[in-house]
């Protein structure tokens, strides 16, 4: 019942997420349709399961009605994709676990889609997706092939048998709701344009308003998103949001600011106390750097942020710092009490902290950390669509 009645206050944009959080009062500012949260469990397929919410939450949008996507009939294309990829770079594509949205769209123009219900994608004694052997597995198989210096025959069907015994064979028709499909009439038959989706993002190491590559490992397809100054960046996720879209986000959340757990992700300014108020000044100015961050990333109050302009941004991607970790689904705005915006994010790591697998990150902290996100493209603003001469 506790997940019924999350999805209906999640459907109806009602529910003020993180009010769980020991001193954080949130206010829902807007709230977008989606689905209820999943599980990707012990996979590296979080870039499947955010673009798979997201497209959830198109058909809704557009009226489709909810429906449950198979995430792992497109993580067995993507597989297939990988491994011919690494064999024509000689061994020096990227087999691991890890895309990106565009993947999910690919794959989806290959083969189609196919409901949760026909396509589980666990074929091995397991309640919940784990797929830490299958990927030892594939890396093994994908290395042969480049050893060989060829792919035979008995080699593709080696690799169909690998993604057969651990995810289950691919169907090629099957019944869904009274009507007989394959996985591309079904594709069909959902109304989405793959065309219709593109992916932003901010550095100014590349041309602004044109199109560039993002340099992580994740990127194995090179595929490009479209560069924006970060205040246009950020200008197109709120009209997006305000607007009825919702965003498939790509980001970094391997410091201590994402506090999963606690339902907030921030990116709090402890060096300077200029902006606290006067009790935590007083309380704050006899602590070291650390001990402040200590304080702070216990989440139990919100305090001021770092402001990220664009060289702050740039230079956390060129120290590396901000990295390539993550995708969730942003459905939503909030405000806390201090009138600071958030947020809303769907993750998939299950309803396992305090908002039912939800959190609210911080504008500071998308700023900085967010390495691109996909839209449709009629979530522009116009004049942004005109800069980048989409129509």
């Amino acid at each position: 019942m506790k997940k019924i009645a999350l999805a209906s206050l999640i459907l109806l944009g009602a529910f003020s997420f993180g009010a769980h959080a020991q001193g954080y009062k949130f206010t829902t500012v807007v709230s977008q349709k989606a689905t209820p949260v999943k599980d990707q469990a012990s996979t590296g397929t979080c870039w499947c399961f955010a673009t798979t919410s997201f497209m959830e939450s198109e058909l809704l949008r557009m009226g489709k009605g909810e429906y449950d996507l198979s995430e792992m009939f497109i993580v067995r294309q993507k597989y297939i994709n990988q491994i011919n990829d690494n064999y024509l770079r000689r061994g020096k594509g990227n087999v691991g676990q890890g895309s990106l949205s565009h993947t999910w769209i690919n794959a989806f123009r290959q083969v189609g889609i196919v409901p949760e219900e026909v396509y589980h994608g666990i074929a091995y004694d397991s309640k919940s997706h784990n797929h830490s052997e299958m990927a030892r597995v594939i890396g093994s198989v994908a290395k042969l092939s480049v050893d060989m210096q060829k792919k035979s025959a008995q080699y593709d069907k080696i690799v169909e048998s690998v993604l057969d015994s651990y995810l289950g064979e691919a169907p090629e028709s099957f019944i869904y709701n009274g009507k007989t499909y394959t996985p591309q009439s079904f594709a069909a038959s959902l109304g989405l344009n793959m065309d219709d989706y593109i992916e932003i993002t901010s550095f100014s190491h590349k041309p602004y308003y044109e199109k560039m590559i993002v340099e992580v490992e994740d990127n194995w397809e090179h595929e490009s998103q479209y560069n924006l100054p970060l205040d246009e960046m950020m200008a197109v996720l709120d009209h997006a949001l305000m607007h009825g879209y919702t965003v498939d986000w790509d980001g970094d959340v391997s410091e201590k600011g994402f506090g999963f757990r606690k339902g907030v992700a921030i990116n709090p300014l402890v060096t300077k106390l200029d902006d606290y108020s006067t009790t935590d000044r007083a309380r704050f100015e006899n602590l070291s750097v650390a001990q402040r961050l200590e304080e702070v990333y216990k989440f139990e109050n919100p305090y001021p942020e770092i402001e990220v302009t664009q060289e702050v941004r740039q230079q956390g991607y060129e120290s590396f710092v901000t990295t390539d970790d993550h995708l969730m689904h942003i459905t939503g705005i909030a405000k806390d009490q201090n009138g600071t915006k958030y947020y809303i994010t769907k993750n998939s790591w299950g309803e396992s902290n305090t908002d039912g697998g939800y959190l609210n990150m911080s504008e500071s902290f998308v700023r900085a950390k967010t390495i691109y996100f996909m839209i449709h493209k009629d979530a522009l603003p116009k004049d942004i669509a005109k800069k980048l001469g989409i129509k």
